[in-house]
């Protein structure tokens, strides 16, 4: 008899199901215990046999991944959206373990990556520059729809300068407006000047990484977003081929078709309609998609080698949309190459087919 045994967990905030399956798909065992390092470790280890656990990709995903690792032979963090058996029939924690059990053991998972590198710091300070200018963003979006309530033209980053302010706030005769200004104005500078604390800090933090050089050298991605891009993609050998790196970056073309072949004299034969294109990818790595999309939004309209890529596009017929699209798809593909490599940026590469 076989002792390989098939776990699959359905985890949440105060509790997790687990599901135990044989090599022969029958169910060995079923338990619920809380969310604790201790009962989960405590389960496993009353569970003779290889065992190869699997559980969805969730907010504490990282952390169990990292704590049942040296204890299992596999564990595998699968990709929620592609679970569609766990959409039909009857719903529960214990069924749901136990479905994520039998796809693991048919092989049928799509797996997040996961692993142990030394980027852990580089991504939280890479999540807190995130999360600080998204708040900066909220609060420039909140002073400028007050002005433009009352029909105060604020257009351009005038508004946000310091020495206006009084003339700024002179304009809200109002007592109450007047004072929901001051404290956004307030909330604005503690922010800002947050980011830039964060901003050196994580500048700091990505030198440390060989790679931040190496990505740095291509023409505006810099070392902001050489930082955020180890922190998110941690290693370029994740990724075979540039277009499985374009598709985790949002930047690859979905393409749709139906009923291809066709009979004819009695024969087999592909159609010759054509494949309708259903534009860009949507299950993607949103921060890296910003990345690229507003590296080649500034390549684009400053002067340098990506701008002569661009421009070409252009003079070949190409729509504005369609050549920044492509020229996000070259800054990716460069940018995985030379990370690969561990080169440093040639324009020679522009001349080579990477987009």
């Amino acid at each position: 008899m076989s002792d390989v045994k098939f776990i699959g967990l359905d985890v949440h905030k105060t509790s997790i199901s687990a599901a135990v399956l044989d090599e022969g798909g029958k169910l060995v065992m079923q338990a619920v215990f809380v969310t604790d390092a201790a009962a989960i470790l405590g389960f496993i280890g009353g569970v003779k046999g290889s065992l190869h656990v699997t559980f969805e990709e969730s907010t504490p995903a990282a952390w169990l991944h990292a704590l049942l690792k040296p204890a299992v032979a596999e564990v595998l963090v699968c990709n929620p959206r592609r679970n569609a058996l766990l959409k039909s029939g009857n719903k529960s924690d214990r069924i749901d373990a136990r479905k994520l059990a039998e796809l693991l053991r048919a092989g049928l998972l799509s797996p997040v990556y996961h692993d142990e590198t030394p980027t852990q710091t580089l991504k939280e300070l890479g999540r807190s520059y995130r999360s600080v200018t998204d708040d900066t963003t909220r609060v420039m979006r909140r002073l400028k729809a007050l002005y433009r309530s009352l029909a105060i033209d604020s257009g351009g980053k005038k508004l946000y300068t310091r020495r206006r302010r009084e003339q700024w706030l002179n304009q809200l005769r109002q007592v109450g407006q007047r004072y929901r200004a001051e404290r956004m104005f307030e909330q604005f500078d503690l922010l800002q000047g947050l980011r830039r604390q964060i901003r050196c800090d994580l500048i700091q933090e990505g030198r440390k990484h060989t790679a931040t050089a190496v990505l740095s050298s291509v023409p505006f991605v810099g070392p902001i977003r050489s930082a955020l891009l180890i922190a998110r993609v941690q290693t370029p050998f994740r990724f075979r081929t540039k277009r499985q790196f374009w598709a985790y970056c949002g930047l690859a073309l979905e393409t749709r078709s139906s009923a291809d072949h066709q009979v004819v004299d009695g024969e087999l034969r592909r159609k010759s309609k054509p494949v309708f294109i259903r534009g860009l990818n949507l299950n993607h790595n949103h921060d890296l998609k910003n990345i690229f999309k507003s590296a080649a939004t500034t390549a684009s309209a400053s002067p340098g080698p990506f701008r002569d890529f661009y421009e070409n596009l252009l003079g070949k017929g190409m729509k504005p949309e369609m050549a920044r699209l492509t020229l996000a798809r070259k800054i990716a593909a460069i940018s995985l190459i030379v990370w690969k490599k561990g080169e440093r940026f040639d324009p020679e590469q522009l001349k080579t087919q990477a987009a």
